[in-house]
């Protein structure tokens, strides 16, 4: 399941890829099976390990094309081990509301990027996580949890802050919004609630069959209530003049 549309964000073959915070590893995924160069990087070294298996389970499939490298590896999103201007590609999906120096880490992302370059920045929806924090303490006064609460405009003015342009705006996966206010009402940690359980059957449905049906329905009510919102931006080239007291210091 992507949050990130490459329709939206295109990426080409040999694109070097940063996935920060990559959990799981489904962008990622995705990356490499578009031909890109991808690092996939996170703090958690078990989900590392998941995800580097998959990594060559997927190259011994031939999944990925000719070219492509992937590689995951541990590491810390406000210290990144990388030189300047190191990737053509930064994705970093539903991390920032974890970390408390969000400006930090898109300071570190804007480093890393190529001028040129492209970045993709998901966060939770202020409205429906703003019910999801009404119905359950549980669901955030976790550690590791969500400590903030993004509003569109908000994060957009961090991302030009931070020295970015945005292109463009989106929001996804609004069928999984009133599956969270389920868990929230019911319990985070209670998945025998008939309510939720009912839910996620139809959500592991949707995702494995793709029918028409969900696709539209979810389209049409993404504006009103998708759990992710999904911000493009690019880093600007630098004026001539600045590139060159650049070079010269």
């Amino acid at each position: 399941m992507l949050t990130v549309d490459f329709s939206r964000f295109p990426l080409a073959p040999g694109d070097r890829v940063l996935d920060l915070g990559c959990g799981a590893g489904r962008h990622a995924f995705e990356c490499y099976r578009r031909g890109a160069r991808v690092v996939a990087l996170d703090q958690n070294g078990e989900e590392i390990r998941e995800v580097a298996k998959w990594f060559a389970a997927m190259k011994e499939a031939g999944e990925a094309p000719e070219g492509a490298t992937a590689t995951a590896m541990e590491g810390d999103a406000l210290a990144l081990p990388f030189p300047d201007e190191s990737f053509d590609v930064v994705i970093i999906s539903e991390v920032m509301e974890h970390i408390p120096d969000d400006k930090g880490v898109l300071a570190e992302m804007v480093r890393v990027l190529k001028p040129g370059g492209r970045i993709a920045i998901t966060v939770p929806r202020y409205g429906p996580e703003k019910v999801c924090w009404s119905l359950s303490d549980a669901y955030h006064e976790v550690e590791g949890g969500h400590i903030r609460i993004y509003k569109a405009d908000e994060l957009l003015a961090r991302i030009r802050e931070a020295g970015l342009k945005p292109y463009g705006t989106h929001h996804a996966h609004a069928l999984h919004s009133p599956y969270w206010w389920l868990k929230c009402a019911f319990g985070v940690d209670n998945d025998k609630a008939l309510p939720v359980r009912a839910y996620h059957k139809l959500l592991v449905w949707d995702i494995m069959k793709k029918p028409l049906a969900t696709r539209v329905a979810e389209q049409a009510l993404n504006p009103l209530i998708g759990k992710s919102f999904v911000a493009y931006a690019t880093k600007p080239h630098l004026p001539r003049l600045a590139e060159a007291e650049v070079a010269a210091k």
